[in-house]
C-alpha cells in the first residue's frame, strides 16, 4: 500500500517543476482584493509550514515521539481566513485549521508558532497552551481557546460569546473581547450535521431572527467526506443557502485569494450588521483522515488521486507563478527550507521534558485563583427598591423556593457581570416561580428567556463565561441535562484542564432535580440520578436540603466560580422548594428567615462542609437532599419512641467530598445507615460506602462499625401513587434503621467487631 503522505509531499514538487499545476475558474486577481505579492507568499509560507507540521508529525509518530496525527492537508486554504480576521476576534477552531493558526500568530510580534505547534505536537510540558495534555490548537494571546478532537461540540459556546459581545457593551461591561469584536467557529462539512452544530446553526438564526446582535462567523470546511462518509454533492448548500437570519456566502478554499476576499466580506458583514454568517468553503482533504486511515478500504484510488490533484498548494504555486511574485524554482527552494525548518526544530522539541506524574497531569483540573471582581457598592436605596414590595415578607420565615429567589436578587444586585439563562425563567419566573419578578427587576439582557434546547443554554453559558460574565444558567428539570452533558463535560469542565489553566468558564448551573414531586410524573420530571454530574473531574456539585443552606451554598457557589473560576452544578430538591412543615401540619420548621448580604456572607456553607444534626452516636445516617428532610422525620420517632441517641449527617456537597472530616463524624458511631435516594446502581451512596471502609479501617479510635444503605431501587420513577414507590420514604428509613440496630436493641450489648457492609 501506498504512503500517501509520501505521495502528496513528491507531488508537489515534480508538479510545480513540470508546471502540471491545477487550473482555476475564478477570474479574482490580487488587485481585485487588495493584496500585496509579500502577503501573498507569507500566506504561502502559513500553508507550507501547516503541511509539513502535518508530514512531520507522521515521522515523528514512527519514532514514537508524537501522538496525534489528525493533520490539515488540504484545508490549508484556511490560512487566508486567519488573515481576514483581527486576532482578537475570538475563533473557536476545527482540529484542521492549522494554517489559520500560523496565519493569525503573524499578527503579533513575539510569536514562536512553529516551536509552540511542535511542542504540542510531541505532547511536551513545555507547550505552551496545553502543557502536554493533548494536541490542541489555541493560544491565549491570540484568542483562540484551545479543541482537540471536536465534533460538534464548540458550536454552542461560538454562539455565545458572540451573543455576549454586544450584550457587554450594552451593560457597559469591562470584558474580554472588544465591543466592535465577531466570533469565528469552524467545523467540517461531516460535524454540521450533527444535532449539536444543528442546534447552534437554529440559535443563531433564532436570535438573529428576531434583530438581537449576534456578530458570529460560521466556517464549514466542506472537503465532501466524513471519515469514511462521503457528503452528498450540494448538501451544504443546499441546507444553508437560504436559512433565515444566516447569510451564506461560498468561496473556493483552494484559492487564497478567493477566500480572502470572501472571508472579509463575511468578517466586515458579521462586524457592521452584528448578524450571523455561514461562510462555506469548499477544501479537500488529503493523507486521509489521519495517519491510521487507510483510505483505500473505503475510497477507489482515482478518488484519492483526484483529491490530490487539487493539492491547495499546487492552487498557491500556480498563483505565485502567474503572478510573477515567485519562480518555479523560488517555490520549490522555499518549500524545502521550510520541511528543514520544521525537521530542525521538531528535534530540538522532542527532548524536552514531558508530563511524568499524575499530580502535574491533575494540577490543571482547577483553575488558578483570580482576583475577586471589584464591583460597585449597593446603596440602601437601591436594594429596597429591589425588595420594595416584599418588605413584609422578608421578616417571616419562607420555603426554599422563595429564598433561593432573593438571593438570586441581591447577587445580581451586587454583581453586575452575573447573567441568568433558561426556558421560561423571565415573565414567568420558571416552572415553580424560582426566578419570579427577577426579568422585571433587573431585564430581559439580564434574565434570558431562551429558546428550548439545552445545549444552547449551557453553550450560551460557557461563552458569556469567555467574555468576562458570570452565568448562572437554569435547566430546568434534571433529566433534561441529559440532551446536553457533553455542553459540561466535554467543554466546560475540559477548558482548565487543556488550556494550562489559561482559559477558564466559570458559572453556576442550577439545575430543578431529584424526586418526590407532588403532581408531576415520570422519569423526565421525576429524575433520580446525579451520575451525569459525579464523573466529570473537577466539577463542584451543590445539593441543598433546605432553604437555609441553599442561601449561603448559593452564595458560596458564585464566590467559586468567580474568584475560583470554577464550574459548580446547584441541584435543588424540587420537592423541598415550598416545603414548609416537617413533622405536623403548621409546624413551619422546614422554613426559614432570609439572611441580608451582610450576614450571609459570614456564614458561607464552603464546599465539604457538612450539617449535622445531633451527638448521638448509636446511629448515624449519612444522607442529603430530600433524604436529610425524610431522615429527620424518622429520626424523631427513633429518639422519642426507641430512645435511640443519633446523629444525621447532611452532605450538602456531593463533589467534593471532605473524606477525612466525614470520617471523624462517622467514627463514633456503632451504626451507619447510609440513605440515598437517587439509584442503587451509580448512587454516591457507593462511593459513601467504599468511603467509610477505606477511611475507618485504619483509625485505631474507630468503633466496629455496623453499615447498611437504603436506596432508591434500579428503576425509572412512575405517574400517581406509585410515585415513591422506589424511593426512601419515612416508613423504609425507620424499618431500615430498627433493622440495622434490632440485635443491639433486643440484646442491650454492644455491636459485633464484625464490620457489616450490606446493600439494599
Amino acid at each position: 500500500m501506498q504512503n500517501r503522505a509520501k505521495v502528496v509531499d513528491e507531488n508537489f514538487t515534480r508538479r510545480v517543476l513540470e508546471g502540471d499545476l491545477p487550473a482555476s475558474h475564478l477570474p479574482v486577481t490580487l488587485t481585485d482584493v487588495g493584496m500585496q505579492p509579500t502577503e501573498l507568499v507569507e500566506l504561502f509560507e502559513s500553508q507550507l509550514m501547516s503541511r509539513h507540521l502535518d508530514l512531520q508529525s507522521r515521522l515523528l509518530q514512527a519514532r514514537g515521539e508524537a501522538f496525534y496525527t489528525i493533520g490539515s492537508s488540504g484545508h490549508e486554504g484556511n490560512a487566508a481566513i486567519g488573515k481576514a480576521f483581527d486576532y482578537r476576534d475570538m475563533a473557536f477552531l476545527h482540529y484542521r485549521d492549522a494554517a489559520f493558526l500560523i496565519q493569525r500568530s503573524k499578527q503579533l510580534p513575539g510569536e514562536t508558532i512553529l516551536q509552540d505547534m511542535l511542542l504540542s505536537f510531541a505532547a511536551s510540558a513545555d507547550d505552551p497552551v496545553s502543557g502536554g495534555r493533548h494536541k490542541v490548537l489555541g493560544s491565549k494571546r491570540l484568542y483562540i481557546p484551545p479543541q482537540t478532537s471536536t465534533i460538534a461540540s464548540h458550536l454552542p459556546k461560538a454562539v455565545g460569546a458572540a451573543y455576549s459581545i454586544p450584550l457587554a457593551k450594552r451593560m457597559k461591561l469591562d470584558a474580554e473581547l472588544p465591543y466592535d469584536g465577531v466570533v469565528l467557529c469552524s467545523f467540517g462539512d461531516a460535524s454540521a450535521n450533527h444535532s449539536t452544530a444543528q442546534g447552534a446553526f437554529n440559535t443563531a438564526a433564532w436570535t438573529a431572527y428576531q434583530d438581537v446582535p449576534m456578530p458570529l462567523v460560521f466556517v464549514c470546511e466542506d472537503n465532501g467526506i466524513g471519515i469514511s462518509t462521503t457528503t452528498p454533492d450540494g448538501w451544504i448548500a443546499a441546507n444553508f443557502a437560504h436559512r433565515p437570519g444566516l447569510k451564506y456566502i461560498f468561496c473556493d478554499g483552494l484559492n487564497l485569494l478567493d477566500t480572502y476576499q470572501k472571508a472579509r466580506e463575511a468578517a466586515s458583514y458579521a462586524r457592521h450588521h452584528r448578524k450571523p454568517v455561514f461562510l462555506h468553503m469548499r477544501t479537500v482533504r488529503l493523507m486521509g483522515h489521519a495517519g491510521s486511515d487507510a483510505q483505500t478500504a473505503y475510497m477507489a484510488n482515482n478518488a484519492i488521486e483526484a483529491a490530490e490533484s487539487q493539492d491547495p498548494l499546487l492552487h498557491t504555486a500556480r498563483l505565485l507563478i502567474e503572478n510573477n511574485v515567485l519562480s518555479t524554482l523560488q517555490v520549490c527552494d522555499l518549500y524545502e527550507v521550510m520541511r528543514e525548518r520544521t525537521a530542525r526544530v521538531a528535534e530540538q522539541v522532542i527532548t524536552r521534558p514531558k508530563l511524568s506524574t499524575s499530580t502535574q497531569v491533575i494540577e490543571a483540573l482547577i483553575p488558578p485563583k483570580k482576583p475577586y471582581p471589584v464591583f460597585e457598592s449597593v446603596t440602601s436605596e437601591a436594594r429596597q427598591a429591589i425588595f420594595a414590595r416584599e418588605q413584609r415578607l422578608l421578616s417571616e420565615p419562607q420555603h426554599m423556593a422563595r429564598l433561593i429567589n432573593w438571593t438570586l436578587a441581591d447577587l445580581m444586585l451586587e454583581q453586575s457581570n452575573i447573567i441568568l439563562a433558561g426556558e421560561d425563567i423571565g415573565p414567568k419566573g420558571g416552572v415553580y416561580n424560582v426566578t419570579g419578578k427577577l426579568s422585571e427587576r433587573f431585564g430581559k439582557h439580564r434574565v434570558i428567556n431562551t429558546l428550548l434546547d439545552e445545549q444552547s443554554i449551557l453553550g450560551l453559558a460557557i461563552g458569556l463565561a469567555h467574555n468576562g460574565f458570570l452565568p448562572i444558567p437554569e435547566i430546568q428539570f434534571l433529566a433534561y441535562v441529559h440532551n446536553a452533558e457533553d455542553q459540561i463535560r466535554g467543554e466546560a469542565a475540559t477548558l482548565s484542564f487543556f488550556s494550562n489553566g489559561q482559559f477558564t468558564n466559570p458559572m453556576v448551573i442550577r439545575v430543578a432535580g431529584l424526586a418526590y414531586q407532588k403532581g408531576f410524573g415520570g422519569h423526565f420530571h421525576n429524575d433520580n440520578s446525579l451520575a451525569v454530574f459525579r464523573d466529570i473531574p473537577g466539577l463542584v456539585i451543590a445539593c441543598p436540603s433546605n432553604g437555609a443552606d441553599a442561601v449561603e451554598m448559593l452564595r458560596a457557589c458564585v464566590k467559586l466560580a468567580q474568584e475560583e473560576q470554577r464550574v459548580v452544578v446547584f441541584i435543588e430538591p424540587i420537592a423541598l422548594y415550598m416545603t414548609r412543615d416537617l413533622h405536623t401540619e403548621g409546624d413551619g420548621l422546614w422554613t426559614n428567615n432570609y439572611l441580608p448580604p451582610e450576614q450571609a456572607k459570614s456564614t458561607l456553607i464552603q464546599p465539604g462542609e457538612f450539617g449535622q444534626h445531633g451527638e448521638g452516636t448509636e446511629l448515624c445516617i449519612l444522607t442529603y437532599g430530600n433524604g436529610y428532610y425524610l431522615s429527620r422525620q424518622a429520626a424523631k420517632v427513633l429518639e422519642d419512641e426507641y430512645g435511640i441517641a443519633l446523629r444525621i449527617i447532611d452532605l450538602r456537597w456531593l463533589a467534593p467530598l471532605n473524606e477525612d472530616k466525614l470520617a471523624e463524624a462517622i467514627a463514633p458511631c456503632q451504626h451507619l445507615l447510609i440513605v440515598d435516594e437517587c439509584r442503587s446502581t451509580g448512587s454516591i451512596s457507593e462511593a459513601l460506602v467504599t468511603m467509610v471502609h477505606e477511611q475507618l479501617q485504619n483509625k485505631e479510635q474507630a468503633q466496629a462499625l455496623k453499615m447498611k444503605r437504603l436506596t432508591a431501587e434500579d428503576s425509572f420513577i412512575p405517574l400517581g401513587r406509585a410515585a415513591t414507590s422506589t424511593l426512601p420514604r419515612k416508613e423504609t428509613i425507620l424499618a431500615a434503621a430498627l433493622d440495622l440496630l434490632g440485635e443491639s436493641l433486643r440484646n442491650n450489648e454492644q455491636p459485633s467487631t464484625v464490620i457489616n457492609v450490606k446493600t439494599a
